[in-house]
């Protein structure tokens, strides 16, 4: 059970979400990036900034965009509050950095100009692709990390049976059956402390290791990442047919009020 939210806690820390959106989503095979495909009316990505904007204490949003994206402008999404536009890089991570890089450079010109309090800085990095994230669980995964100390990421623990294949001949084949018992699937927002994250994206740059997520290049620092239970619903995006999953998700948490 969640202990009751208390407004000082906003005291002692700014919350920011980072949303990285300057992908193609070229698994979609369509004509444009999938986060402007519309979906029960909106695009992909209103759905999702309006979901994150609903959370509680959100110092601001970083959106995180192609530099050429021609299809922003034709949105209105003028009532997200805070929400700030940056460009990406040619990766997650770099575009990931690039939203975190702002959010630093803002605090320390504030800083510096007495305009603003030395505050621990927490951020939300959520892809653009997962509209039906549940504000809640969002909420949940930080009053479990900050109870923790640690950051965190939303999960689910793999329900099927888990194959190891190999490669044989024209199709792979069954090498081993996998323990799942241990094992979960990475969801988002993942939560970390704003510099340890940008911290943790630049050593793994320099050293050429690969980051999938967040929490990878956490891990790749040595860090300790919490997992805090997500609902089936926060699907991502990714092929034609996740389209209509989506749609029937969130007509179903518009009847609900989630």
């Amino acid at each position: 059970m969640i202990a009751p939210k208390q407004n000082t806690t906003s005291q002692h820390r700014q919350l920011w979400a980072v949303i990285p959106a300057s992908g193609i989503g070229a698994r979609m095979g369509v004509g444009i990036p999938k986060q402007y495909l519309l979906l029960c009316g909106k695009t992909i990505l209103e759905h999702t900034l309006h979901k994150i904007s609903q959370v509680e204490n959100l110092s601001g949003i970083v959106l995180v965009l192609d530099a050429n994206d021609q299809y922003w402008p034709t949105l209105n999404c003028n009532s997200i509050p805070n929400l700030h536009v940056v460009h990406g890089g040619a990766s997650r991570a770099q575009s990931v950095k690039n939203g975190l890089s702002y959010i630093a450079k803002k605090i320390a010109n504030k800083l510096a100009n007495n305009t603003g309090q030395d505050q621990k800085v927490k951020v939300l990095v959520h892809d653009a692709a997962r509209p039906c994230v549940n504000v809640k669980n969002i909420e949940t995964l930080v009053a479990s990390c900050e109870r923790a100390n640690q950051g965190g990421i939303l999960a689910a623990p793999v329900a099927d049976t888990v194959k190891r294949a190999v490669e044989q001949g024209e199709a792979p084949a069954v090498q081993a059956t996998v323990d799942r018992s241990l094992l979960w699937l990475a969801h988002t927002p993942q939560y970390f402390e704003l510099h340890c994250l940008l911290n943790a994206l630049n050593h793994c740059e320099q050293a050429g290791l690969e980051v999938t997520d967040e929490a990878s290049a956490i891990e790749q620092t040595g860090g300790q990442v919490l997992l805090v239970a997500d609902g089936k619903d926060n699907i991502k995006i990714t092929l034609p047919e996740d389209m209509l999953v989506a749609e029937a998700i969130l007509v179903n948490q518009l009847k609900q009020g989630t």
